[in-house]
C-alpha cells in the first residue's frame, strides 16, 4: 500500500470476549493515541468506549491518550476489570478456606 512520506503506519485493537477489532491504517505523523482511535471508526463500532476515562497503551505498556504515535505501533484500547486482582485472589482464598474447613 503506497502512502505520502509524511505518514506511518499503526494498528488500533479492542478485543471483548465474543468480538474483536483490528484495524490497521496510515494516519499523518504527529498523530496521538487519541487521535488514531477516533480516526479508526472503534468508537462507533463499540459505544461503550470513553475516551477520556478508559486506559490505552502501546505494545501493552500504559500510555496517554496525547501520546504520539511512532511507525509500526499498536494502541491498544483496555477493557475495564470486572473485579481487581488482589480482590480475585481474596475471594480465591475464602472459597478455598470454607470448601477445606
Amino acid at each position: 500500500m503506497e502512502h505520502a512520506t509524511d505518514s506511518i503506519e499503526i494498528e488500533v485493537t479492542y478485543a471483548l470476549p465474543h468480538r474483536q477489532f483490528l484495524e490497521r491504517f496510515f494516519v499523518p505523523i504527529g498523530t496521538t493515541i487519541e487521535q488514531a482511535i477516533v480516526l479508526s471508526g472503534v468508537t462507533t463500532l463499540f459505544s461503550e468506549i470513553n475516551l477520556t476515562t478508559q486506559k490505552f497503551g502501546i505494545f501493552n505498556k500504559i500510555a496517554k491518550p496525547g501520546t504520539l504515535l511512532q511507525n509500526g505501533d499498536r494502541v491498544e484500547i483496555y477493557r475495564p476489570l470486572l473485579l481487581d486482582p488482589k480482590e480475585k485472589r481474596r475471594k480465591r482464598v475464602a472459597d478455598k478456606s470454607k470448601k477445606s474447613g
